[in-house]
């Protein structure tokens, strides 16, 4: 999905598998991109044509992945072109067809559309290289899902709209049939600018999953108010929110906002919320942390229950489960300004059951209830960069798309409830496996007579480099183990994911041993430091 300003992406026109419906009331194809193992749902007026607008896309988009797609498309043009000069000159019709295209180089004759079968199309995804990626569940399930494996079987000419139908028409009104009906090879394109997103950010993204055994198979570019994708049921939706916009700039929703829980990450939140001009009312345990927000323009709500009575929608991040069921369920707390209509979202991260239970009381007095833990750390809160994993009441969701957009780059929505906070500790047992892993390495090192310093630099010109990695060596090397995560939440992370693993019977060997290392550095004193301190357990 190219959203924002990431470029458009090659790709082909490809059949659909033979269960899969097309998307009620949207004009799409379905494609398959080049140089990756994604497909999508695209609709029709963000497809163009792939020869006007190649040198452009060449000159917008210089990184690597985009000159392999490119090459991909040029290898596949030069093999359709041989087929079609061979078989095509028997055809008056075809020979019509071609000579009214704008480009005679296009591969979009009749003929090549019987012999490649839409199977063998094209068009542009803009997968970017800098945030959010669709490829994070396309492309995983993709290349190994019924998805491939029934295109390759189906040669049939799905999704093919009728010609009579003058509202699929895109800007190259002569490419259109070739759109339609032929192997084209073009661009995903983003909204045309003449209806733009009026209140989007175009750093932000939005990904809408509902979770099912079949695989990923659509997604959207959607403007700020999300549309479901409307799917049979069973099938999965997973829906990119364009947030292109002529000035960038977000309209904060009307709705008043509370949020609840001032620490590392809510902090920056509640920054990035009022900057963006939304109504905040702040709490937290430690009253003294809200006197910086109420200078920035927030309110000051006196307990939960009140805030919660006070706004439309509450948020809180708090530090694990205990805290967050005493921030409902305690005196004074979120349950007892619950009333019909009054919506709740918890961003903390915590385990499944402790979510689900949450959200049975909340719903139980007739409120709205949204899971969205969010990954990241301080800088990223800060920097408005965090991403979003959401669940739960999908019209909550949508109503907190602008304050999403202040506070983060991505947002996902995973269906049910207890699926942002099992998919958010999953991320978190990597994330804490890894780092307890580069600490190793550098010890191991430094143990050694290696230098850490070249290790870092070895790395950093691998496949592992990553800000991450960099970062995490650079508080290492420098002994500066200021919080940007701490390290007794990673703990708790670990923990948690480890019983998640023993919940389902599922090994978490690796996760089990950075915990035991976490324990260490915890007896060491170094719970309020960042993760990185982890280091100073290896340290004999």
């Amino acid at each position: 999905g190219k959203l924002g300003r990431y470029p458009p992406w090659p790709g082909k026109i490809v059949n659909p598998p033979k269960d899969l419906k097309k998307p009620r009331g949207k004009k799409c194809f379905f494609v398959k991109f080049f140089g990756t193992e994604d497909h999508a749902w695209i609709k029709v007026e963000q497809l163009k044509p792939y020869h006007p607008h190649k040198e452009e896309m060449i000159k917008i988009n210089k990184g690597k992945r985009f000159q392999q797609a490119v090459d991909a498309v040029e290898e596949f043009l030069r093999k359709t072109k041989g087929k079609d000069q061979a078989s095509s000159h028997n055809s008056t019709e075809e020979k019509n067809r071609r000579n009214s295209s704008e480009e005679r180089g296009k591969p979009s004759t009749g003929e090549e559309k019987r012999k490649a079968s839409l199977s063998e199309g094209k068009v542009k995804k803009g997968t970017g290289e800098g945030k959010k990626r669709v490829s994070s569940v396309s492309s995983e399930r993709g290349s190994k899902s019924p998805l491939k494996r029934a295109q390759d079987q189906s040669p049939r000419k799905r999704g093919r709209p009728p010609k009579d139908e003058k509202d699929l028409t895109i800007p190259e009104s002569s490419t259109v049939k070739r759109v339609m009906t032929g192997t084209v090879a073009g661009f995903k394109w983003p909204p045309s600018v003449s209806e733009p997103a009026k209140d989007s950010d175009p750093h932000f993204h939005h990904f809408l999953l509902s979770q099912t055994e079949k695989p990923a198979v659509c997604y959207q570019a959607i403007t700020k108010k999300l549309k479901v994708c409307e799917e049979e049921t069973g099938s999965t939706s997973i829906q990119a929110a364009d947030s292109t916009a002529v000035n960038g700039s977000i309209t904060p929703t009307d709705k008043k906002i509370g949020f609840l829980g001032l620490g590392l990450m809510g902090s920056g939140i509640v920054s990035n919320l009022l900057k963006m001009g939304h109504t905040v009312t702040v709490w937290n345990r430690t009253a003294e942390k809200c006197d910086l927000f109420i200078q920035e323009g927030a309110r000051l709500g006196r307990t939960p229950a009140e805030v919660v009575s006070t706004c439309d929608i509450t948020f809180a991040c708090v530090s694990d489960p205990k805290a967050a069921k005493d921030l409902v369920l305690g005196p004074s707390g979120v349950l007892q300004g619950i009333r019909p209509g009054k919506c709740y979202v918890d961003m903390s991260t915590v385990d499944a059951d402790t979510v689900t239970e949450l959200a049975q009381v909340i719903v139980s007095r007739g409120g709205r209830f949204l899971e969205a833990p969010v990954s990241g750390n301080q800088q990223l809160s800060n920097d408005g960069m965090l991403v979003i994993l959401a669940a739960g009441d999908r019209g909550l969701y949508e109503d907190c798309s602008s304050c999403f957009q202040a506070m983060g780059k991505t947002s996902f929505f995973l269906g049910e409830v207890g699926n942002a906070a099992k998919m958010m500790l999953i991320v978190n047992m990597v994330q804490g496996s890894f780092m307890a892993t580069i600490a190793e390495g550098l010890t191991l090192a430094q143990v050694t007579g290696q230098s850490q310093q070249t290790l870092l630099d070895i790395l950093n010109q691998g496949q592992l480099a990553s800000i991450f990695l960099d970062q995490k060596c650079q508080n290492i090397l420098q002994g500066n183990f200021k919080p940007d995560f701490y390290l007794k939440y990673i703990q708790k992370d670990l923990r948690l994911a480890i019983a998640l693993g023993d919940s389902v019977n599922h090994p978490t060997p690796m996760a089990a041993a950075a915990n035991e290392v976490y324990k260490r550095a915890k007896a060491l004193d170094q719970s309020d430091n960042d993760m990185s301190a982890v280091y100073r357990a290896y340290i004999h």
